[in-house]
């Protein structure tokens, strides 16, 4: 018996169990006919349903995505021809997710009202909060701009930008395009990511070529929900340091890849970390003083660039306070797991964080002046090592954690061993299971402690599971080519 048509059916019953996924969210639209005045955060099915059955359904749906996924992913060769149709099914998926309402986050609501803030009303929201000039202008006609209303009624509302420049400058495009309706204005910003999560893909596909990796990413429901359901920047970050890469590693172009890397980080400021590592690979033939003369060049035209972001906005230093301002707040992190344990010792979860950071500061110039010096550099190797330093900057340094950060792990997921690039897609997934402690309860900064807890059993229990020589056969049945 021909097993082609049940394979082929693997795709069918993914596409249903995304539009399981968007029913809440459509029954939603069609009661409410609007997103405006949208704060069921946390309330899969979007009503007042019992709490414990709204858990059960998400992870029965996100238990069957992930299965079928990883059914797509086994028998890919047999289910789409080529990498178009892989393509064109992804975009699919992925449209059909637009449809889902933000409910794990309302960030996307903090994006539209500062860019409208921005775009439309001329203000600098670096230094201007959505809630401070709304209240200053009494003439701002709120149940018109229902862009800028819902940003002011965000919990973000009275935050200046915490956020890079090259953000501030798309989230005021997108909102300029809402035209003040904040339906039109999430739809569009949700087509946005669609189209940045398929650049995503592609892009992907250039630099590893493998159509395994273009899945994996493609139709993760950890990045469909995280990336175009609630609409994070996240992707676009990736987007810049894939370009990157496939600029430094395909198109042997430092200056491009320095470009691309420094728009990065003008969003979000970890993507530095990429290039000594970068800068270094390219010129590893060069003598050591060519290395450190064409490096620094290169070094400063990144700093350049990144000034030149910031230039429509910089009035004084304290532009650059959103970073502190992001590690002001404790969330899902380690440093909430160190509040609950020490009740007592305020403070000591700030001056845990320090240390660490600085620890982590230091050793990160040793390895880079280690990078400097040494002979023969591969790029797959320094990814695999950059992926640890990674993952110690998202679980120890970054105070204010939040799960949709670990779509930063998929531009080094893919150098990685077989066994470890499924342990770093499989600790994404986690965080949809760790997510249910908020379905039952809340956003309370309690129960981020026990989301950490979970994501910290997650982080040891997948290392483990993966040392099983059970499930390694299970991986190596699984084609990468």
């Amino acid at each position: 018996m021909d097993k082609k048509p049940k394979r082929n059916f693997l795709k069918y019953i993914f596409i249903l169990f995304s539009i399981m996924f968007a029913i809440p969210s459509i029954i939603y639209y069609i009661n409410n006919k609007t997103i405006l005045g949208f704060n069921k955060e946390f309330r899969f099915l979007l009503n007042d349903a019992h709490k414990g059955f709204q858990t059960f359904v998400y992870a029965y749906l996100i238990i069957g995505m992930i299965i079928v996924y990883y059914l797509i992913i086994k028998n890919k060769d047999k289910i789409f021809k080529n990498t178009k149709q892989i393509f064109k099914y992804i975009a699919i998926i992925s449209l059909i997710f637009v449809l889902v309402v933000p409910f794990w986050c309302s960030d996307v609501f903090y994006y539209l009202g500062v860019g409208r803030l921005y775009s439309e009303y001329e203000k600098n929201p670096y230094y201007t909060t959505i809630k401070e000039y709304v209240e200053t202008h009494k003439s701002v006609d709120l149940e018109e701009d229902t862009v800028l209303k819902q940003g002011y009624n965000n919990v973000w509302g009275k935050t200046t930008v915490v956020y890079g420049p090259i953000w501030t400058l798309i989230c005021g495009g997108v909102a300029k395009l809402s035209l003040g309706n904040i339906d039109f204005g999430l739809l569009v910003f949700k087509l946005v990511n669609v189209l940045i999560h398929l650049l995503n893909c592609y892009f992907i596909y250039k630099i590893w070529n493998k159509k395994a990796f273009t899945l994996m990413y493609g139709l993760n429901p950890f990045v469909l929900i995280e990336g175009i359901s609630n609409v994070h920047n996240d992707m676009f970050v990736l987007l810049f340091i894939l370009i990157s890469t496939y600029m430094l590693v395909k198109k042997k172009n430092i200056f491009a890849s320095v470009l691309f890397l420094s728009l990065a980080t003008a969003i979000k400021y970890f993507a530095i970390l990429l290039l000594p590592i970068f800068v270094l690979y390219y010129y590893r033939d060069k003598k050591l003083n060519k290395r450190i003369l064409l490096g620094g060049s290169c070094i400063l035209i990144f700093i350049t660039m990144v000034l030149i972001y910031y230039m429509p906005f910089i009035e004084d230093m304290s532009v650059f306070e959103g970073m502190q301002t992001q590690q002001g707040k404790l969330a899902k992190s380690i440093y909430v797991a160190i509040r609950l344990l020490f009740p007592t010792h305020v403070g000591i979860a700030g001056r845990v964080n320090k240390i660490l950071t600085l620890t982590f500061i230091i050793l990160y110039f040793i390895k880079c002046l280690h990078l400097l010096f040494k002979k023969e550099i591969k790029i797959e190797k320094e990814m695999r090592e950059h992926t640890i330093y990674l993952m110690i900057f998202l679980f120890l340094l970054i105070t204010n954690f939040q799960p949709w950060y670990l779509i930063w792990l998929f531009y080094c997921a893919f150098w990685q061993k077989k066994e470890n690039v499924f342990y770093l897609i499989n600790l994404c997934l986690a965080t949809l299971f760790a997510n249910c402690v908020f379905l039952l309860n809340s956003e309370a900064w309690t129960y981020g402690g026990t989301f950490f807890g979970i994501m910290l059993v997650s982080i040891v229990g997948l290392k483990l599971l993966g040392n099983n020589k059970k499930v390694r056969s299970l991986y190596g049945k699984i084609s990468f080519d």
